[in-house]
């Protein structure tokens, strides 16, 4: 059976088509993807990302354990501020992504992928009793999570808030950039998956029917996990099972500026990054844009001077007008060029761009 977050219902009840996402019973539409997508470009729309799963790691040894777990260091981290890694195999196969707050003292807060929440939480306790780090690694299950993005969603959550908790309501006007706060229930990052500026909120489960319910009350769109996409890709964000996986390591995913190399510190998977990197030749992660018509989609094979490659995300482009998709090349395709896609046996061309395609509402390809 599949699950189901918090807001279930009033998804059902404002007619969304509901789908299976990782074992999860999700809005991809509410009606016209597009025009939810353009909701975020243009004005505010507002996701529910519940199924993700919120992480707490705690004590006094969650520091040195999560400088151990994942590629990307810690030690760079303030309190408030947020960190993008990969959590990486020994081979360098990324098991996932996820972001890391830490939140003062000895108290970390992640945010994993919901297909690979379970997995991840498995290695989490694996490292650590294996390495014998001793930390609290505790899911929150009880709360709930809505991202809210687009030009006016800072301003349209502050004054929703304001009729919550003024504390919270607060925070928004101060919020750097990849930070977050944790004011009364709610904890508010100034993070995305759209492009776009905004926030993630995660609040009690038994709560986040009531702010949904107000955001939608000022405008702010509901959204699907299709608008979600197509804005991913736009940024030139990953997918987590497309564009990485545990096949491939972060170096040939377009994600080598997550793993931090410069100290002295041994993390899994280091050793494996570090002979593919002498190795040379890898793989990279480029963007395509169709110059003619026809749809660019996952696992079709792009022919280059340099050899063969695949797409691992595709789709059109509701902002360029155009198909976009990014594409694992052989080393020395470079930006400029153009290679040919297989589409249903014909070869069309495109050209090899540098992404991300769109970032706060503008094209840049």
């Amino acid at each position: 059976m599949l699950k189901r977050t918090p807001l279930y219902e009033m998804h059902v009840a404002a007619g969304a088509r509901m789908v299976d996402f990782g074992g999860w019973e999700m809005p991809v539409n509410y009606g016209s993807q597009i025009e939810e997508h353009h909701a975020v470009r243009r004005h505010a729309g507002m996701f529910d990302v519940s199924h993700m799963r919120t992480v707490d790691i705690e004590g006094a040894a969650s520091r040195a354990f999560l400088r151990h777990l994942i590629a990307n260091d810690v030690d760079k981290l303030t309190a408030g501020k947020a960190l993008y890694s990969c959590m990486l195999r020994a081979d360098g196969g990324v098991l996932d992504d996820l972001i890391v707050y830490w939140l003062g003292a000895d108290r970390y807060r992640a945010v994993v992928n919901a297909a690979t929440a379970e997995k991840d939480l498995d290695w989490m306790h694996k490292v650590a009793h294996d390495e014998r780090y001793p930390v609290s690694i505790l899911p929150r299950r009880e709360l709930a999570m809505i991202a809210v993005q687009g030009p006016q969603a800072r301003p349209l959550l502050k004054e929703v808030l304001e009729g919550i908790d003024g504390d919270a309501a607060a925070v928004i006007d101060v919020l750097k950039p990849f930070s977050a706060r944790m004011v009364d229930e709610f904890f508010i990052a100034r993070t995305g998956y759209t492009g776009e500026d905004g926030c993630e909120v995660v609040l009690p489960a038994d709560e986040v029917s009531e702010l949904w319910r107000r955001l939608h009350a000022v405008s702010v769109e509901q959204c699907g996990l299709g608008a979600r996409d197509t804005l991913r890709l736009e940024a030139g964000m990953n997918l987590y099972g497309q564009d990485m996986d545990e096949t491939v390591s972060p170096l040939e995913s377009g994600l080598a500026w997550t793993v931090d190399l410069k100290e002295p510190r041994e993390f899994i998977g280091r050793a494996a990054l570090e002979r593919q990197q002498a190795a040379g030749n890898l793989r990279q992660l480029l963007g395509l844009k169709m110059t003619e018509r026809g749809v660019l989609r996952a696992h079709q094979a792009v022919s280059t001077a340099r050899g063969a490659g695949e797409i691992t995300s595709g789709t059109f482009s509701p902002t360029l007008g155009c198909s976009i998709a990014l594409a694992r090349l052989p080393a020395g395709v470079a930006v400029g060029d153009t290679v040919e896609v297989d589409l249903r046996g014909k070869a069309v061309p495109a050209q090899v761009v540098k992404f991300p395609f769109v970032r706060n509402g503008k094209a840049l390809v």
